[in-house]
């Protein structure tokens, strides 16, 4: 349990840093491809993120869902480490202004909207990390982590980790915060899932 916590707060911070070269760059092409560095990171040195893993909840018993619960909160505190570390950097400011413009507009989204945006962020989550493991080629194995990463920033889809990062660099702990993390972790699992159970 002390582990899989430990390589689930890693990948919190791995998020933390596609994040940071997101907010960072005002080209957005750019931005999101560099966030799939974070993504990479973590399916190369096997670390836990909650939407890279949720899609086996298929094939898996329903104790799954305890691993799951503690691979969230581990992500979470790792992108709130790593989100309250950059702000008291001299880039703070500016980040965090960015970031708590995209959390009004997550905030005041509507619960549907929220989750459809989060099950097919879930969905290109699973295409991500299934290609990764079971693509052999090198070149392959990189194309199946970053396009799927960027297709999901440049389409405005809901990614409930990500999300854990810009809430805490914001400072935005409130009660629609919380709403938006559940409906959008919601929408990751069961986008998540819907590949695995067509394969089966």
């Amino acid at each position: 349990m002390i582990k899989n916590l430990i390589l689930s707060i890693y990948s919190g911070l791995c998020i933390g840093l596609g994040g940071t070269a997101y907010l960072s760059c005002d080209n957005k092409i750019l931005g999101s491809f560099l966030f799939g560095l974070g993504l990479f990171t973590i399916l190369n040195f096997g670390f836990n993120l909650f939407t890279g893993k949720v899609g086996y909840f298929v094939n898996n018993k329903p104790s799954y869902w305890g691993f799951l619960g503690i691979v969230w909160l581990g992500n979470f505190i790792g992108t709130f480490l790593f989100a309250r570390m950059i702000a008291v950097t001299r880039y703070g400011a500016t980040l965090q202004a960015k970031a708590s413009a995209l959390c009004l507009v997550k905030d005041g989204d509507s619960i549907i909207s929220l989750l459809i945006l989060g099950i097919f962020c879930g969905m290109l989550m699973f295409i991500a990390a299934d290609g990764y493991k079971s693509i052999e080629n090198q070149v392959g194995k990189v194309v199946v982590v970053f396009l799927p990463v960027m297709v999901f920033i440049l389409s405005g889809f809901e990614h409930c980790i990500a999300d854990m990062f810009y809430f805490s660099l914001a400072g935005d702990f409130s009660a629609l915060m919380l709403k938006s993390l559940i409906v959008i972790t919601v929408g990751n699992s069961i986008g998540g899932g819907i590949i695995p159970l067509a394969r089966r």
